[in-house]
């Protein structure tokens, strides 16, 4: 199996799966489009710069129904730019209601941040952070305003379903290794990529090299469904919509009139089903910018940072 289907594989799975606190910009401002300027409604891309760079972005998917209530899809990445979590932030304040995922246990308050766990999908998701320069969505994000909803399965429902169901993250997860391996597509996607690891070594700015290459997987995975697909039907997935579509219901039965649902992007295309059967109707959409990969073609490559660092340290035990 190639390295591209590896990644997507590995990525699409980081992008929706669980957390003690579940939840992966930059300068750049938000960009808005009218409802139908697309062909589609998408809630995750990559926008290139014809300069071998560019940024992954999730979008914000405004809806509204006949009765004067609105309903903001605010897709979210589990790791971004600092800046990219603080300008959501920002554009929750004046919501009646922000209807966030974590499976939590059911007596817990609120996630506190910096709150650590110590599951597998949250390492990995720590490890992709530190391994980007990006910063983690529980560190930023503060979740303490009374406007904000926990809307997501407790973690006990969410554990006695998966059992019932025998259904697990590793299970999943050998079960897109398998398709991925019979794809006869896998391999290069872009003409631009490295052909081998010397030439990924070699390239300018080592640090969004990395960056890059991951950032056009995660954007591919919503237009393809690649790695995705077979999450329907899920307690991961599926159950957790039905969860916050409840919540979503409660909020518009105690009138509230100006509601944002905060959940990971990949939950976005069968909960925007969802409210289209409630009557909701898309206005427009907004991208924020979740990753800034902007190539600095003066800066080191990877190579030329190993060696720095293999230097020094041969200093350092003379």
């Amino acid at each position: 199996m190639s390295t591209s289907w590896r990644m997507r594989v590995l990525l699409s799975l980081a992008l929706i799966a669980p957390s003690a606190a579940t939840v992966f910009a930059a300068e750049a401002p938000a960009t808005t489009q009218a409802a139908g300027e697309e062909a589609e409604t998408r809630f995750l891309r990559f926008v290139g710069d014809s300069k071998a760079g560019g940024s992954l972005q999730t979008s914000e998917v405004t809806l509204k129904n006949d009765k004067g209530v609105t309903v903001r899809l605010v897709s979210a990445v589990h790791i971004g730019e600092a800046s990219y979590y603080h300008e959501l932030q920002k554009s929750f304040e004046d919501c009646d209601a922000v209807l966030y995922e974590m499976v939590k246990s059911r007596d817990s308050g609120p996630p506190v941040r910096g709150q650590h766990s110590d599951s597998a999908v949250s390492q990995l998701q720590r490890f992709l952070k530190d391994s980007l320069n990006l910063s983690f969505q529980l560190d930023e994000v503060d979740y303490s305003p009374k406007n904000f909803i926990h809307a997501d399965m407790d973690a006990e429902t969410f554990q006695k379903l998966q059992q019932e169901r025998g259904e697990s993250f590793a299970g999943i997860f050998l079960q897109s290794l398998m398709r991925a391996m019979s794809d006869p597509s896998a391999g290069r996607v872009y003409d631009d990529e490295p052909v081998d690891l010397v030439d990924f070594m070699t390239r300018p700015d080592g640090d969004h090299q990395l960056k890059l290459l991951l950032a056009r997987r995660l954007g591919d995975i919503e237009r393809e469904a690649s790695g995705l697909d077979m999450l329907n039907g899920t307690v991961i997935l599926t159950e957790r919509n039905k969860a916050v579509t409840n919540a979503l219901k409660k909020a518009i039965a105690d009138g509230k009139k100006n509601i944002a649902i905060f959940y990971g992007a990949a939950h976005m295309v069968e909960l925007s089903d969802r409210l289209d059967l409630m009557g909701f109707k898309p206005v427009s959409t907004t991208w924020h910018t979740a990753w800034d990969v902007k190539i600095r073609p003066d800066a080191p490559s990877a190579f030329m940072k190993l060696m720095s660092r293999t230097q020094q340290m041969l200093q350092e035990q003379q």
